[in-house]
């Protein structure tokens, strides 16, 4: 027997259906002949190198199906270094975060996935919550040009933000060189601090990182077919199901 949440998924994905694309749309989703997709394994709750998996994956795969192109990865230690490529024709797809800083070269889908930016902190440490961070000699180690670096940028007033080349490589600096504050995507953060008892991860977030499917400026037809797209896999459950699968229990399906 079906349960109630699984019959309002099947009754969801029965009206809302990407229209098969045009060739226009494929052609600007595909413009060398396969489908080039951006994947960042700095953020573990989209992708992960072993095993090779994750929603974000699986949403490459089943788009490129779609499209009736082949499929060929493009992979990435860090967000900042995706989106830095977003005019050098190397990728056709990314699955990144959404920003205003990263709109002027991309554009982006309604976001598919929400996760919680959060703050580290060693254990012993006087910071109590989200609003201490702020302050003058607080050193706050992110990763360079991932989604939470340029929130921080705009919004730190008071505190110093200490820039490392990835995510994880902002952990290892905050670790160190013994940096107040470690800022980044927040189950990385908690998975660390259960096997390093000298930290804690502060409760609560400083930003909802909406993550979303973006191609490069100019392709207005494939942009508006990728929109659909995402639509209907989060209304069909599909990107459910692959946050189930690869074990990101934690991570939000947008609405």
């Amino acid at each position: 027997m079906r349960t109630p949440w699984l019959l309002a998924l099947f009754l969801l994905a029965s009206c809302v259906t990407a229209d098969a694309p045009a060739p226009e749309a494929v052609r600007e989703l595909a413009p060398t002949g396969k489908l080039r997709a951006a994947i960042n394994f700095g953020n573990p709750v989209l992708a992960r190198k072993e095993p090779f998996g994750g929603v974000s994956i699986d949403l490459a795969r089943e788009l490129a199906r779609r499209l009736g192109v082949p499929l060929h990865f493009v992979t990435y230690d860090a967000a900042g270094k995706v989106s830095a490529d977003a005019k050098n024709d190397l990728w056709d797809i990314a699955f990144l975060a959404r920003d205003p800083e990263r709109a002027k070269d991309i554009e982006f889908t309604d976001a598919y996935v929400i996760i919680e930016g959060g703050y580290m902190v060693p254990s012993g440490s006087p910071i109590k919550k989200i609003e201490d961070v702020d302050r003058q000699g607080v050193r706050i180690a992110v990763g360079r040009g991932s989604a939470y670096d340029l929130y921080l940028s705009r919004e730190i007033k008071r505190a110093t933000l200490v820039r490392a080349p990835t995510s994880p490589a902002a952990i290892e600096l905050f670790a160190k060189d013994g940096l107040e504050v470690a800022a980044g995507v927040k189950q990385p953060l908690v998975v660390y601090a259960r096997t390093h008892p000298g930290v804690r991860v502060l409760e609560g977030r400083f930003m909802a990182i909406e993550q979303a499917v973006a191609t490069p400026r100019g392709r207005a037809l494939g942009a508006r077919y990728l929109r659909e797209f995402i639509d209907e896999m989060k209304a069909s459950g599909f990107v459910a199901a692959a946050l189930e699968r690869s074990g990101q229990k934690d991570a939000a399906l947008a609405p």
